[in-house]
């Protein structure tokens, strides 16, 4: 693969600080390990993903999407092919009646300062947020907080994007995001056409917002919650068929004091329970009729180490990166903890973290 000529077809569209050759994927995910892409995108609009989908097609290259990199397991050769990183940035607020409360994403500059227009909202109205896959779930918490909207606490500490939780159902204290979601918007791969120049994809527009409506519809699904098609794991968003544009969530207004309240006890709760070296979270997925890192602390694993790699002392369904761990490293712990667990108490474990490259 000739990569500088495939980067430098990119930056034909795509300014040239978005697009990296032979990038350390270290530096994009909270496990801070992995080897290099090839090449690694940065999009921040539906025009940009478009045409580098477009571009990795017709150079029958290998399409990784990706969001803020926190459940995710790079391994240490690398990835081949194009890494898109989904840095969809929009969000829009809105009562029932329709009525705009904040179209507000203001993109000045390549730091993305955003700002947010005040406005009121009334009292005991639902509302109704359309927030773009790329942001990340630690802002759209701080940004509802300012206006008072609840409902969304659950997810203020969880180190991901939009498209990630909503690819993973993300949950934390008795909530996940199949409560609150609406709608979701999906650009299909496969179905994608060469014409990506349509002129409600400008570049400038820094939003999809009011584009979708116009856009043909085999490239973009809309998935209804309410009408239940919305489907989670084991689905299409497993599959990576679909990229994920944006969600519609259905919140409400409630009280300043009490939503930051909420959130400043989660976020001690977790500081009490979770670890703060390099992690993706949890490892692995909780059981139906068991607690997995009950499991694992019940094997004696807490504290066991593979390199670098070692299962959290604080919590132990975290393996964490020690300081100088490998993917390999944790990879074969993860192997061991499975191994171990079963020959122990006859239970499978799932993984929760994705594990993707060379």
């Amino acid at each position: 693969m000739d990569i500088t000529r495939i980067s430098q077809e990119l930056t034909k569209e795509i300014p040239s600080n978005q697009v990296y050759c032979n990038e350390p994927m270290y530096k994009h995910t909270s496990f801070k390990v992995g080897g290099n892409a090839d090449i690694f995108v940065k999009v921040k609009n539906l025009k940009q993903l478009k045409y580098t989908i477009q571009v990795a097609k017709d150079n029958g290259l290998n399409i990784n999407i990706m969001g803020n990199g926190s459940n995710l397991l790079v391994r240490d050769n690398g990835i081949r092919g194009i890494v898109i990183k989904i840095e969809l940035e929009n969000i829009e607020i809105k009562q029932d009646d329709t009525k705009n409360i904040n179209n507000d994403v203001d993109q000045t500059n390549d730091t993305r300062e955003n700002t947010y227009k005040n406005k009121d909202l009334k009292e005991d109205n639902n509302v109704s947020v359309v927030v773009g896959a790329g942001v990340k779930l630690a802002m759209l918490s701080q940004v509802l907080l300012q206006k008072g909207i609840t409902g969304f606490e659950f997810a203020s500490g969880i180190p991901g994007t939009i498209g990630g939780a909503v690819r993973m159902n993300a949950g934390a204290y008795g909530s996940e995001m199949k409560d609150i979601i609406v709608k979701t918007w999906c650009l299909d791969i496969e179905k994608l056409e060469g014409d990506i120049n349509q002129k409600e994809n400008q570049e400038d527009s820094g939003s999809i917002i009011n584009t979708l409506e116009n856009l043909k519809q085999n490239d973009i699904l809309v998935l209804d919650n309410e009408e239940q098609e919305f489907k989670y794991r084991n689905s299409i968003f497993s599959r990576k068929k679909y990229v994920i544009l944006q969600t519609e969530l259905k919140l409400k207004y409630g009280n300043k004091e009490e939503i930051q309240n909420k959130m400043n006890e989660l976020r001690q709760q977790r500081l009490d329970k979770q670890p703060v070296l390099p992690s993706a979270g949890s490892t692995f997925k909780r059981g139906e009729d068991f607690i997995t890192a009950k499991l694992i602390d019940e094997c004696g694993l807490k504290g066991y180490k593979i390199g670098g790699a070692k299962v959290s002392e604080k919590h132990a369904g975290f393996v964490v990166n020690d300081g100088d761990a490998t993917a390999k490293d944790i990879i074969d712990l993860i192997e061991h903890i499975k191994q171990t667990v079963y020959e122990k108490t006859g239970k499978k474990i799932e993984l929760e973290v994705e594990i993707i490259g060379e």
